[in-house]
């Protein structure tokens, strides 16, 4: 929205100097210098000549319009999917033979991973034997958490099944070193599938299958952003979960 500009008509009336006058010194019409004075910026030629008859600065009468500071992005913030079955399948592979130090999923049944990777199992036990910590934290197929999810979606104690049937293909892991499976009866709000610094986040919407929602790639970049926020969030799910022993 364009201004009166008050230092240019000041000048003006200071210096005795009518518009038309400056119109004819600048070659143009006075319907031009009539809209600088209500607040249009003149071209650069034409700014300086004003200045240079007013003897004045040109910054003076027309200050610089300073920049608007850009909206800062996300750093961490590396991809996001319109629900949970875009994320490639590259994705996934890449991120878990990629990890070297952590590996923790938080779920309540997560059936999909190994029903995507039949290797996903033999995989989590290589990573664990070359040392990476292994955290499968899956919900309590008999616990309140999963019921009242399984309700909410409209699928009664299918939710229940599908949880014992995921464990099912996760047994192999059990006894061994660095790899440690839990089963928590928290209400869950995002499934997380934490990958060293990198994080695929998948918010749970109220009554649907969490397939059926978001999912967005967080890379860890400082100590307080989003990533931490979520690995914190699974330290405390964890920190409450019982020890799977089938």
């Amino acid at each position: 929205m364009e201004t009166v500009n008050v230092r240019l008509q000041t000048v003006l009336h200071q210096r005795g100097i009518r518009p038309e006058l400056l119109a004819e010194v600048c070659q143009v019409d006075p319907k031009t210098v009539a809209r600088w004075l209500g607040g249009r910026v003149p071209h650069p030629r034409h700014r300086h000549l004003v200045a240079g008859h007013l003897r004045v600065e040109a910054e003076f009468l027309w200050p610089p319009v300073p920049e608007t500071p850009p909206v800062p992005k996300n750093l961490e913030l590396v991809a996001t999917y319109a629900n949970r079955a875009e994320v490639p399948r590259d994705v996934w592979l890449s991120l878990l033979r990629e990890a070297t130090e952590r590996i923790d999923v938080l779920v309540f049944s997560g059936t999909f991973v190994v029903q995507s990777n039949p290797q996903v199992v033999k995989m989590l036990a290589e990573r664990a034997g070359q040392g990476t910590k292994v955290r499968l934290c899956f919900g309590d197929p008999v616990g309140e958490a999963v019921a009242l999810r399984g309700r909410e979606e409209g699928i009664g104690d299918t939710l229940s099944a599908k949880v014992r049937a995921s464990l099912t293909y996760y047994r192999p892991l059990l006894g061994g070193d660095h790899c440690e499976i839990r089963l928590h009866d928290t209400t869950l709000y995002n499934s997380l599938f934490r990958y060293d610094d990198n994080v695929i986040v998948n918010p749970h919407i109220w009554g649907q299958p969490a397939s059926a929602n978001p999912a967005f790639q967080l890379r860890r970049v400082d100590d307080a952003g989003w990533f931490d926020n979520y690995i914190e969030s699974f330290d405390a799910i964890w920190g409450e979960a019982r020890p799977w022993t089938p």
